[in-house]
């Protein structure tokens, strides 16, 4: 039956596709993605704790693929969320709730022998709606334009259906392919895939980028989840769009794996930038907040500043790194020193590490 888009695609072929991922065109771009993604997973490697960096470059991914789904909100109003323990609008708790359903996914596929199925998307999806949300299991779903209303797409139905398409994908995603299908492409077939399927009534978007940088990290080609590709999509995202469609509707697999692995070069060249600024910057300063605090310094108060860009008193007395009394102590005399502002927000006093803030913005 050919393609209909006001039909349920039932008949999504599954993975791989029936073309030549071999393509000069696709090889080239493999190459460049490749280098530029490898020179990220070195420097991660070596880093002595990719937790300082992790936090700060999640929410940034937590912030930009929400944004793809018109959910904006400010890093100020995220940050401060954070030191808070407590989102303040309804856009900065869907877009922390993105962040928890990406460590949510991590940690559970760590659990589940390094594998990425059914259940575990389910968990990601629940996490970012705070529901019970499951499978879809009732006909209607359509994707339509967002100007003219008209339908693009209409994925597959119902539930029984869609649990065949993503076993299937399960088994692609979790198998080596004879053909030693290299996991870049795959990355870029999986995220169509799963795009297509689109097996929850919402959030399938932001749970495919989630699955994106998870299927790196269990390929071993990244220690921690740090390359966030939602920026690209974002920057490109009618491109995105156009596409996954072209996919859909005439098999256009060459244009859109070349799209996935730019925005891998692209991103991967980005994220090592903004890395080793992080690190030059936390060296820079370091014997800054050494003169500082004097005999006071602790290193596990400068590893919280690029942690947590936002602090305040009581963060760090749930941190266990002072009291009250010796917090605001330790606070002022950094703010003195110039290395963080203050920022008097209603009765709370907030210590923003500026400098850092500037540079994840960048």
């Amino acid at each position: 039956m050919a393609y209909d888009p006001l039909l349920p695609y039932n008949d999504l072929p599954d993975l791989p596709p029936a073309t030549d991922l071999d393509d000069p065109v696709i090889l080239r771009a493999l190459a460049e993605a490749s280098r530029y993604l490898g020179e990220l997973n070195g420097l991660c490697a070596s880093l002595p704790d990719p937790a300082i960096l992790l936090n700060t470059l999640v929410v940034q991914e937590s912030k930009d693929s929400s944004a793809i789904e018109n959910i904006v909100t400010t890093q100020d109003e995220l940050y401060r969320a954070i030191a808070d323990d407590a989102a303040t609008s309804a856009m900065a708790k869907e877009v922390l709730n993105y962040r928890e359903a990406l460590y949510v996914g991590l940690h559970k596929m760590q659990k589940q022998h390094n594998l990425l199925v059914t259940n575990l998307f389910v968990d990601i999806v629940q996490t970012l709606k705070q529901n019970g949300a499951g499978v879809r299991n009732t006909p209607g779903t359509a994707l339509r334009n967002a100007s003219s209303n008209s339908v693009v797409y209409t994925p597959p139905c119902c539930e029984d259906v869609l649990r065949q398409k993503l076993a299937a994908l399960e088994r692609f995603i979790n198998e080596d392919q004879p053909d030693g299908t290299d996991p870049l492409i795959k990355m870029a077939l999986i995220h169509h895939q799963f795009e297509a399927i689109h097996p929850f009534m919402d959030g399938n978007g932001r749970t495919g980028r989630i699955l994106n940088v998870l299927y790196l990290v269990q390929q071993n080609l990244l220690p921690q989840p740090v390359l966030y590709l939602s920026r690209y999509i974002n920057v490109y995202k009618s491109d995105y769009y156009r596409l996954l469609r072209q996919v859909t509707e005439g098999q256009n697999w060459t244009e859109w794996i070349v799209f996935m692995l730019n925005g891998i070069r692209d991103t991967a060249q980005l994220s090592t930038s903004k890395i080793r600024r992080m690190l030059q910057l936390m060296d820079e300063l370091e014997p800054i907040t050494r003169q500082a605090l004097g005999s006071s310094y602790d290193h596990a108060l400068l590893k919280l500043l690029f942690t947590l860009p936002y602090l305040k008193i009581d963060l760090l007395q749930r941190r266990g790194l002072a009291t009250r009394q010796t917090a605001s102590t330790y606070l002022k005399k950094l703010a003195a020193a110039g290395i963080l502002t203050p920022n008097p927000i209603g009765r709370t006093t907030y210590y923003v590490n500026q400098r850092l803030i500037d540079l994840l913005a960048d």
